[in-house]
This record gives C-alpha cells, structure tokens and sequence, in this order.
C-alpha cells in the first residue's frame, strides 16, 4: 500500500509530490496524459517550443526576497531562485479606449499611473491597497463576498473599477463580470503588486527540474494511468481505480483534477456533494457552472521581435468598452471584445 496517490502531474501535483517525498512517503502520481504539465504543459512543432496555459508567472520577486509565494515556495521545494531561469517581465498595461494604465514589477508604478489617469482617487487606491496588502488568506468568512461591491465601496470612479478588475479576472476568475473578495486580493498582490517573470526557455524549465527533484526523492511518476474512479470506504478515500482496471490502495489521495472532477471520480455519497446553484445577491456571488468557462488562444510566430512592430510590453490586458464584459457569450461562438 502506498502513502500518498497524487492524481494529476501538473505543477500542483508535482510539487505535491515533492512535499510527500521530503517527508519519507512512499508516493505515486498518477496522470492520463502522455507528458507531464496538465494546464500547463508544452509542444514542440517544426523546431519550435510552445507553451500550452502558462505564458508568464505571477508572484516574481527579486533572488533574496525573504517573503512573499515565491520565495517560501522554493524554501519548501528546496529550489534555488536560478533553478527556474524566471526573467522578470519588461510591464504590461490594462488598456481601455480612452485611458491606459502601466504596471511593472514595482507597485509604484501603478500608483503613479492611477495618480495620473484618475487623480482624484489615489487617496482612495492607497486605502484599497493597504487593505489588500492585510487580507487573510485564510480567512474563509470573506470567500464569497464580491469583489465588484467592495470596489465600488472603496472607489468613486467606476472606470477605475473596470480597469482593476480586468487583468485579475483573466488570470482568476470563474465568475461572470466579478470575482469574489478573496480571490481578487490574491490575484491584485499576485499581478500587481508583486508582478510576472517568464522561464527564458519555457515552462518545460520549470516541469522539468519538479520531475528531476520528484524521481530523485524516489517518487513514482506513471503517465498514461487516468483515474477512472475514487474508491471511498466509509466516507474516506482508500485508493482508486485506473482507467485500465487496475485498483491501487493508499492511506490518502490528494487530486489536481479539479473540485467538480475529483468528486465526479468519488462514488453517489461524494458526488452528492457537488454543490447546488445558488442565487446571487448583491454583496454574495456564485461560481459558473462547471465547464461554462472557456478561453481561446491564438499564438504568432514572428520573423522579427514585436518591439518591432510596435509591442514593447509583456501582457497588453485590452477592453474596447469602457465596461469590462466577462462573461459567456449568449450567442456568438466567441466574444472579441
């Protein structure tokens, strides 16, 4: 019997792996796909890489940095910073039709360019930072509450809102128009206050060295098993069983999967626990059905830098309305906006 089944080698359960590992466990991943990486893996296409999900890391802060995600990341990995070859972005911008915010890896900027757009409100964005910066992340009690009501309770300018909320839903939502207050304060600290890095050679960089450390601790990585089903005995998890048949018992299962997925693979007791809908109200919010999320990506290749064709920023968050729109489109295919 093992100690931990790890289902999903994505980043999370890699690294997953790696924390079972350091204690002494006996350990496997299991993964369906042929290759490690799951939302965030890559491919290689006329002798070119390609990255599939992650374009840029959220979180960066310089080699040295003693707090923040980052750092207590590698503490716990036992990575070194140079390990992932990260290389800190160069700024992006939230551009509107009328008005562009910059940002960088230095908060201050951002201040400025709020200062600058919509001077009548710096007050109240350092208020509303300094309440970012001493949210629990912990704290579950404030898990549902929307983030578009605070926002509209600490700013008077709603443009200043829309233009908040935009990259932050990109990068974290699964609300339509809003996120709740505990996922935006993460997400503003993630991209906003703290800022992106990229592997210079990839996300493969990053998978590559969690697999490397993960073997070398004497973990079992086994591709092409997907989990059919969670065995659950007495309303606790004991092993699973493998889209070939295979049962496989441990004393615990930990899932990448997904919330919805994971208890899809349980039996009647656990799916019975997939949440209900619930009504919106206008301080809660309710999560989008499962599978009602979608993003499409396109991915250029150029025959010269894009600085020289007019792109100099490493994300360009673009809206055409005043009104950011996040939502499923009710009845094109895709919404361009």
């Amino acid at each position: 019997m093992l100690d931990t089944i790890i289902i999903g080698a994505g980043m999370s359960g890699l690294a997953a792996g790696i924390r079972c590992a350091h204690f002494g466990q006996r350990v496997a991943i299991l993964e369906r796909h042929t290759t490690i990486g799951g939302l965030n893996s890559f491919y290689r296409l006329r002798g070119r890489n390609y990255d599939v999900g992650l374009h840029a890391v959220t979180n960066f802060t310089p080699k040295g940095t003693k707090k923040g995600p980052l750092s207590r990341l590698l503490r716990q990995l036992r990575f070194a910073h140079e390990d992932f070859q990260l290389s800190p972005q160069r700024g992006s911008q939230v551009a509107f039709p009328d008005v562009r915010l910059d940002f960088s890896n230095d908060p201050s900027l951002l201040r400025s360019e709020v200062a600058r757009a919509f001077p009548a409100e710096i007050d109240n964005y350092d208020r509303l930072v300094a309440r970012l910066v001493d949210y629990d992340d912990l704290n579950p009690s404030q898990a549902q509450i929307s983030a578009r009501t605070v926002l509209h309770k600490e700013l008077r300018d709603p443009l200043l809102v829309e233009m908040l909320m935009c990259p932050l839903m990109f990068y974290g939502s699964a609300r339509e128009d809003d996120m709740d207050w505990g996922q935006f304060s993460i997400m503003f600290r993630s991209v906003l206050l703290e800022g992106f890095a990229r592997p210079m050679d990839g996300v493969r960089v990053i998978l590559k060295q969690l697999t490397r450390r993960y073997k070398e601790l004497g973990g079992e990585l086994r591709l092409r098993t997907g989990v059919k089903e969670i065995l659950v005995r007495d309303g606790r998890a004991i092993g699973v069983i493998t889209d070939s048949g295979e049962e496989i018992l441990a004393k615990q299962i930990l899932s990448s999967a997904g919330w919805h997925e994971t208890l899809r693979m349980c039996d009647d007791a656990g799916r019975a626990r997939l949440p209900p809908s619930r009504e919106a109200t206008d301080d809660l919010i309710t999560p989008l059905p499962a599978g009602e999320l979608t993003f499409c990506e396109t991915i250029s290749v150029l025959d010269r830098q894009p600085a020289a064709l007019g792109y100099d920023k490493t994300i360009v968050f673009f809206n055409d309305s005043p009104t950011f729109h996040y939502r499923k489109p009710r009845e094109e295919l895709a919404d361009v906006r």
